[in-house]
């Protein structure tokens, strides 16, 4: 399966077949506009009635070149490929045909296969560090690698939601081929490879767009990131809409996970994207798209959305397991027990009720969706990351819960994601970090120290220090995955468990995910409860879980057949539920 011939964004540089290379940008206040190459010479663009500025001639891949805006002003193709030399520096024309690719025929995976693991490349060293690893995570049972954003950021250390060149995988990485030599060995081994993309704001260093394009943007309306993009318009929408097919059809990345969609405006927009995507790609690929969404809008995964990530579960999750109820915990600090068993039915915690810490409604109902419709996951970039020092769970429960937690996680219909090095309860942080001018990195610095003000461990200057500096080199390197610690035999019972969990879930409960729906639940105490679902079978897959320090009579038993149990659990006694302990049984018959 190769790319479409008839692809060509509207954005940008395209280099063709016939050794030219189309230069086109969209900027209606601009009457002349010229491409001015690495050796000075220049080309003027015409224009034409809906503000595209367009040129073609003969240019090789590799040379850099700029956008003259004015005799003052050059500035990179905000549309740029590649910027090998940053994101204040000359963009380069590169040949997007020229990777001769291993897996041409690759059409993904269904997604009741999922398993997700997410993964920061600069922390794991690269595209080519990465490719060492798969042959493990396939061992393992990931079926999907998913890539925090790679849009090309200031210097070479942030998470990637900063960046400021879209098209422009990050050169710090590696090059181009380099990450479709990534995405290719993924296929390989049948692993799907997923794309964080951020359409929702820019980063606030090196945006020539709201330098030098303002149209791009609303001027009424800001997000939590800054101005607004303005959606309304087509050839902002064509910006975006084709930088997803260049994502997909391009570099055969299997899915993109859309960040931060609540700041996205008009939503409608949301709803075209998906709609317009499947239409112009491949019909028997198998092309998944991921929410974050705050709004919990069920309404986008009703119109073709594969699923979104459940921070609801999540944080009930976390407070169930650390007693943490400050910031957002907050909303789920009063049952998160009852709140938990209800996101694994329904999805949604929160389906229109009031939210305590904004005193607004939230959410929709999401009942009717399938169980496949949500992400779960005991860890992710933001749920560590945004915490002071990036703790991980590991270091914040003991390990039979820990336990108990992952066969929760691996065993239920929800599509499961696991953070890297979360497979053996690696203790290394994931702090937050960039890499930013002086004075900017001065403001997040402030800023960081700010935010976390608000939590009692890090709210007086005393404290402040106790956060790392995210713009110290250090910063970064101690979020750095040793991936050889995963041998270590303080490591290896969780790795097996969470290997033998994967298994059973590809086995037994994979198979039967399609057209699975909730059945019931019942809450002994906190923290101890029974959840199950109708597989697509009939049958009724139960989780028996017990979270607490008590061990719990439970009136009727189990009756499946036992797809999984905790090691200490007493196999001969069906009527008590151990404390930390957890039971996963499939069964016939009539719901509990």
């Amino acid at each position: 399966m190769s790319p479409p011939v008839s692809f060509l964004p509207k954005w940008g540089a395209w280099y063709q077949a016939d050794g030219t290379t189309r230069f086109r940008i969209w900027a209606p206040h601009y009457e002349q506009i010229s491409v001015v190459l690495e050796d000075g010479s220049e080309m003027a663009m015409s224009k034409d009635e809906e503000g595209w500025h367009e040129t073609c001639f003969s240019c090789q891949p590799g040379v850099r070149y700029s956008y003259k805006l004015s005799p003052d002003t050059l500035i990179p193709d905000p549309a740029s490929q590649f910027q090998p030399d940053d994101v204040h520096e000359k963009s380069a024309v590169v040949d997007q045909h020229a990777y001769q690719w291993r897996t041409p025929q690759w059409l993904g995976r269904p997604w009741e296969e999922t398993v997700i693991y997410e993964l920061h490349v600069g922390t794991c060293g690269g595209y080519s560090a990465i490719i060492k690893q798969l042959d493990a995570l396939s061992d393992l049972g990931i079926t999907a690698i998913e890539l925090m954003p790679l849009s090309e950021f200031p210097g070479s250390r942030n998470w990637g939601y900063d960046g400021v060149f879209p098209y422009a995988p990050e050169s710090s990485y590696g090059s181009p081929n380099d990450l479709k030599a990534l995405i290719d060995a993924a296929h390989v081994r049948h692993i799907m490879v997923f794309l964080d993309v951020v359409y929702n704001h820019f980063g606030p260093e090196g945006n020539v767009l709201s330098q030098y394009i303002p149209e791009f943007f609303s001027s009424d309306r800001q997000t939590a990131w800054g101005q607004a993009i303005n959606f309304t318009l087509p050839a902002v929408q064509d910006f975006f809409l084709d930088n997803a097919l260049y994502w997909l059809n391009i570099y055969h990345i299997d899915g993109l996970r859309l960040d931060a969609v609540h700041a996205i405006a008009p939503q409608s927009w949301l709803q075209d994207l998906v709609h317009q995507i499947r239409a112009r790609c491949h019909p028997e690929r198998h092309i998944h798209f991921i929410l974050e969404n705050e709004n919990n809008d069920a309404s986008l995964l009703r119109a073709g959305y594969s699923a979104q990530w459940n921070d609801d579960a999540h944080n009930a999750l976390h407070v169930l397991l650390t007693g943490e109820t400050e910031g957002y915990y907050g909303n789920f600090g009063q049952n998160p027990t009852q709140d938990l068993v209800l996101a694994l039915q329904e999805g949604f915690v929160y389906q229109g009720q009031i939210s305590p810490d904004t005193q607004k409604p939230r959410g929709q109902p999401s009942a009717d969706l399938s169980p496949t419709s949500f992400i779960f996951f005991l860890q992710n970039h933001d749920q560590i990351g945004n915490r002071a020092v990036g703790d991980r769970l590991s270091t914040q429960i003991d390990s039979a819960v820990l336990s108990v937690a992952h066969a929760l996680l691996l065993l239920s219909p929800h599509i499961p994601m696991l953070f890297m090095g979360e497979e053996w309860g690696t203790k290394t942080p994931f702090l937050y970090f960039v890499s930013h001018s002086d004075d900017l990195n001065r403001l997040v610095r402030e800023g960081r120290q700010k935010e976390m003000a608000a939590f009692s461990a890090f709210n007086s200057q005393e404290k402040a220090h106790l956060i790392p500096d995210p713009a110290s080199p250090e910063t970064f390197r101690r979020s750095c995955l040793d991936w050889a610690e995963r041998n270590q035999p303080e490591y290896a019972e969780i790795y097996e468990t969470v290997k033998k969990l994967i298994a059973v879930r590809q086995e037994h409960i994979v198979p039967r995910l399609r057209n699975a729906r909730a059945a019931s639940s019942h809450i002994w105490a906190p923290g101890a409860f029974a959840v199950s679902w109708r597989m697509g079978d009939d049958r009724l897959l139960e989780l028996f879980v017990n979270f607490s320090d008590t061990d719990i009579t439970m009136l009727t038993g189990y009756a499946g057949v036992v797809l999984y149990r905790s090691d200490h659990q007493d196999r001969k006694i069906n009527h008590t539920l151990k404390s930390h302990s957890f039971i996963a049984t499939l069964r016939e018959g009539s719901e509990r």
